[in-house]
């Protein structure tokens, strides 16, 4: 038996499919990328914005983001309809004339948007910045958490 990878058949030559043929081409080639261009190609398309992990438990949503070594005072959390919002700058470190440098880090303004899936209790909010990571502890609001229901027997 002899393996043969499978090829696309070609799309039609109409004028009007030109466009949907350079983007499947596109599409394509991001698949056939390694991961770490992957990577580095989503990285940039987000503008340097932070990672993030976001938890859920019964009484919290946790939601913890990678700032290494950025400042508290430059770092910006707020709760707007629902969304948290982490921003902030991250401003470039000075070079010396004549020094040769190559940098791979993201510097400038970043924002990264947490769209919540149930409302929280803006008043308890916690941020805390310790290591380079910023987590941010939302408590539920009373009518998101789970209720247990007794269930009656007749």
């Amino acid at each position: 038996m002899k393996i043969v990878r499978w090829n696309r058949p070609a799309l039609s030559t109409w004028p009007n499919f030109g466009g949907l043929s350079t983007l499947r081409n596109e599409i394509d080639r991001l698949f056939d990328a390694p991961l770490t261009e992957l990577a580095r190609a989503s990285q940039f398309l987000s503008g340097g914005a932070p990672a993030v992990d976001v938890f859920e438990d019964k009484e919290n949503f946790v939601v913890k983001a990678e700032l290494p070594g950025m400042k508290k005072e430059d770092i910006d959390v707020s709760l707007h309809d629902g969304s948290l919002t982490i921003s902030g700058e991250r401003t470039e470190e000075k070079v010396e004339k004549g020094e040769r440098y190559r940098s791979e880090r993201f510097f400038g303004r970043f924002q990264r948007i947490v769209a919540l899936p149930a409302s929280v209790d803006a008043a308890r909010i916690k941020a805390q910045y310790k290591d380079g990571v910023l987590t941010v502890t939302l408590p539920k609001a009373e009518e998101a958490k789970p209720k247990q229901i007794d269930v009656q027997v007749n």
